[in-house]
């Protein structure tokens, strides 16, 4: 074709940076379209020179569509590759534009929250969480520009890929590597969640199983420590040394249940909470029921 209207990078930057608002006309009728269709501005105005004709791409544009905010990427790039035919003369039709859409979007939706969700963000707003808890500044920073970069950066390389593609990445979202990959997502995902519970979640159980006086010689003699500083150092060099710092040995019902499983009633709490959302409780409810029973164990002397 002798006038044959290509999308440049600029082009493909433009929709790019606009795929960040997808969601920002998110609708209950449907969906992402509308961020959808602000998207796509930048390629319809440069593929179509008639209002008549966009007109008809925005009408196009603006069916439902749904999926994960990121993933959606790939599914931009085919569509514009798609728009590109079809304004040079191939014989793409809206019924295929659509179809395309609507074909990738599911499959895609479920690779989008293992991955980011599930794993990436988690990872990320560990580390920061950690490092921020230790007062160091760079934890919000590190996961502030990390968790944008990582998902600007996979947007518009699998944008990219998905208009050089073209329609043949139809051919591997309906293979099994889609689903190995949404399979290993998720197993990752949940390994990092797994071993973030003792972390994050703490029981504590204060009642007292037992209480033993030790013999001389086993704890801390305070009225033979002397005053100031000196004092304090010969109280640690003793603790380090394997004394104790009171006569007696108080053993806690949480003592016995970190000799088993550490973190085992940390574990216990989650695994309830999960069974609880698989019946479908709104998670208003067990929030709620959480604070209840933490303030009642609390006052009658239980946790």
């Amino acid at each position: 074709m002798a006038n044959k209207v290509e999308l440049t990078k600029k082009d493909r930057i433009s929709v790019w940076w606009r795929s960040q608002f997808l969601q920002g006309s998110w609708n209950y009728e449907r969906m992402q379209n509308g961020g959808w269709t602000y998207l796509m501005i930048p390629a319809i105005k440069k593929l179509y020179k008639t209002k008549e004709e966009r007109t008809a791409a925005l009408k196009r544009h603006m069916e439902f569509f749904n999926t994960h905010p990121y993933v959606a990427a790939p599914v931009v790039g085919v569509t514009l590759a798609l728009e590109e035919d079809r304004a040079n003369g191939l014989p793409v039709d809206d019924v295929t534009i659509q179809g395309v859409k609507v074909g990738m979007m599911g499959p895609l939706a479920g690779v989008g929250d293992p991955v980011f969700w599930f794993t990436v963000k988690p990872i990320l707003g560990a580390l920061a969480a950690s490092m921020a808890m230790a007062g160091n500044i760079l934890g919000p920073i590190i996961f502030f520009f990390g968790w944008n970069i990582i998902r600007m950066a996979f947007m518009w390389y699998t944008q990219e890929f998905g208009y050089k593609a073209g329609t043949r990445i139809t051919d591997d979202v309906s293979g099994n590597l889609l689903q190995d990959v949404t399979k290993g997502a998720s197993i990752l995902g949940m390994f990092i969640l797994g071993s973030l519970v003792n972390r994050w979640v703490t029981v504590k159980f204060v009642p007292t199983v037992s209480s033993v006086k030790l013999a001389d010689g086993a704890f801390i003699d305070w009225s033979k420590i002397p005053a100031g500083a000196k004092g304090i150092q010969q109280a640690l060099q003793q603790q380090a040394g394997g004394l104790s710092l009171t006569d007696h040995k108080v053993t806690t019902l949480q003592n016995n249940l970190d000799s088993l499983i550490p973190g085992l009633a940390g574990l216990a709490l989650t695994f309830l909470c999960m069974w609880l959302l698989r019946k479908k409780v709104s998670p208003i409810i067990i929030i709620l029921g959480l604070f209840v029973i933490g303030i009642v164990f609390h006052l009658i002397g239980l946790m």
